[in-house]
């Protein structure tokens, strides 16, 4: 009964710890028109609630057009700088195109891709 007793309030404490945590979300912002061949520049804000060596957000990638053009991994020893942080990354459009962005958590995995998308003028 002792062992019982002492598993209840453990029991509580990893539910709540998992309610406090969450599966990492992105946002993206950017023009959502630019010159063909112009530099522009993209601003990922990611989320994720409870950076720890233990429980992060592992990685986010950047598409362009379904091709992976840029990610970025985090590991226990190297987290990121804080539960919300922001990523920019420049690029010369060359077509119009979508822009897909996401992150993982390495427990709870990903709150989904957000999409943005580009036209590019001739002027």
């Amino acid at each position: 009964m002792k062992k019982l007793m002492f598993l209840v309030p453990v029991f509580f404490l990893l539910a709540s710890l998992n309610v406090m945590a969450n599966k990492t979300s992105v946002e993206v912002k950017g023009p959502a028109t630019a010159k063909k061949g112009s530099e522009v520049t993209f601003v990922i804000n990611v989320m994720h609630k409870g950076n720890s060596a233990g429980h992060h957000t592992d990685w986010v990638t950047l598409k362009f057009n379904g091709k992976e053009v840029k990610r970025w991994n985090y590991t226990k020893e190297s987290l990121p700088g804080s539960e919300n942080f922001n990523l920019e990354y420049k690029m010369v459009l060359p077509e119009d195109g979508t822009l897909e962005v996401q992150g993982n958590c390495n427990i709870h995995g990903s709150a989904g891709a957000k999409k943005l998308s580009i036209k590019t003028t001739s002027n």
